[in-house]
């Protein structure tokens, strides 16, 4: 293969904390060359387009700094506070602010000058999610005639919600000058598809060609996996301790566990709400269940994460004043991350892996739930049916998460299900694991972005 320039809004600096993203990415660049170009993280008084190069575990990575100005109005205003809570459906949190969308515009420039020089001729470049959508449209009005892919790492919404937006039609143009896009799953692309067509004219053929004008771009659904090694992860001397200080904390009781970013997208209140449910309705079993959420906090200076925080706080507090007892807490409550192999442990440990995003591009939590638990003794995996994870993970009991109802069935449901048909289950969902695992969505993209035909780059401006 080419070599990979491989750009996103934030760089993995390695380590053994990477997600399954930064491993596929970073084994794809060891082994083809290529640079990880993106955002350092850090702050400066001046953009300079200054570049800091460092090479890691063979991955060359090369990082700018962005203005106060950058970060408020790129990342925490338009990236933050519209796209993502619109792209997850949430328009009643979208902020539309003309300052946000002209910050956001400036930065994907300001990459694209920057990450201009690094580009050779015969370079593949795939550019990462929603923080830069117009970045391929930008490259190409600077003279890049490589092929260019996209993917986007969070659900694409129906044509009535992004019409909201309104940048929409030339946020939507500005994808064209990509010569494939990837998305997660068929339903984001359909949604992406019915844009193209009902607002802008496109055209979009049985083989997944979006034609529009004379630009045609290669559309597929590529669902992102975990890294094979997390299966052994589970087996490693961090992960067997964690799993033992959870069982012995647990005191014999099930233990139901949920990781989750602080977001209001992960559905961490109706979650809540849904367990108190089981509790009500399940006086007898309430007691020999423990709820463990770990929800490290992130974005702390977008105001609806504040709020979101402090909702939880209140309602743990609720639910635990409300339903403990003296040598009982049924929910307990974690502010902060662990490593991958202690997460690993927890997941054994768990009977009850309970992922309910209300909207969620994938998540990769069911896929590692799976993953590390122990073939003999398997737990149970409940999952949103509006996760992207949904489409492959069908074992799963699949529930709605706005419905407490179905949540407190699903959770007496798994804690009753016989073995037999736990290790059904799961030996059904561990095989997806195994066979689409993170090497395979990165084969499957790059494969796709090699088969196209380059077009000429006046063909591809945003219009």
């Amino acid at each position: 293969m080419s070599r990979l320039i491989v750009i996103s809004n934030r760089v993995s600096t390695g380590g053994g904390a990477q997600g399954g993203l930064a491993v596929a990415l970073s084994a794809a660049l060891r082994a083809n060359g290529g640079i990880w170009f993106g955002w350092s993280g850090e702050r400066t008084e001046q953009f300079t387009g200054h570049i800091n190069f460092q090479r890691l575990d063979g991955v060359t990575t090369a990082t700018v700094d962005l203005e106060d100005q950058d970060i408020d109005e790129y990342y925490n205003g338009y990236a933050n506070r519209t796209l993502w809570p619109l792209f997850h459906y949430r328009i009643d949190l979208a902020e539309y602010e003309r300052s946000f969308a002209g910050g956001y515009q400036r930065v994907n420039e300001r990459f694209a000058d920057t990450v201009r020089p690094l580009i050779e001729n015969d370079d593949l470049i795939w550019v990462q999610d929603y923080h830069m959508f117009p970045l391929g449209a930008e490259l190409r009005s600077r003279g890049v005639a490589n092929r260019i892919g996209f993917f986007l790492h969070i659900p694409w919404p129906p044509r009535r919600l992004l019409a909201t937006l309104p940048e929409a039609p030339a946020l939507v143009r500005s994808l064209l000058a990509y010569d494939v896009i990837g998305f997660h799953t068929q339903e984001w692309l359909q949604s992406f598809c019915d844009y193209a067509r009902e607002e802008l004219g496109g055209i979009v053929g049985d083989d997944g060609t979006l034609t529009l004008g004379d630009r045609k771009v290669q559309l597929i659904a590529c669902p992102i996996g975990i890294d094979a090694d997390f299966m052994k992860l589970a087996e490693t001397k961090a992960a067997r301790e964690a799993f033992n200080r959870v069982r012995d904390s647990a005191v014999g009781r099930a233990l139901i566990v949920g990781v989750d970013r602080l977001d209001y997208s992960k559905g961490l209140e109706e979650r809540f709400l849904g367990y108190e449910r089981f509790l009500i309705e399940n006086p007898d079993e309430r007691e020999e269940v423990v709820l463990l959420q770990i929800a490290p906090p992130s974005r702390g200076s977008v105001e609806s994460y504040q709020r979101i925080r402090s909702s939880l706080e209140s309602l743990a507090g609720r639910i635990n004043g409300a339903h403990a007892a003296l040598d009982w807490v049924p929910i307990r409550y974690v502010n902060h991350g662990y490593p991958r192999d202690v997460l690993a442990g927890v997941y054994r440990a768990s009977r009850i892996g309970l992922v309910t995003p209300l909207r969620d591009g994938m998540n990769l939590v069911a896929k590692e739930y799976v993953a590390a638990q122990d073939p003999e003794d398997p737990g149970v995996l409940i999952l949103s049916r509006f996760a992207g994870a949904a489409e492959q993970m069908g074992e799963a009991l699949l529930v709605n998460p706005y419905s407490a109802e179905e949540l407190s069935d699903a959770i007496r449901q798994a804690l009753a299900m016989p073995l037999a048909e736990r290790k059904r289950r799961w030996e059904t969902l561990a095989r997806g694991v195994r066979e689409q695992d993170v090497m395979w969505w990165l084969r499957r993209f790059t494969d796709a972005l090699m088969e196209v035909t380059p077009q000429p780059v006046a063909n591809c401006r945003a219009g």
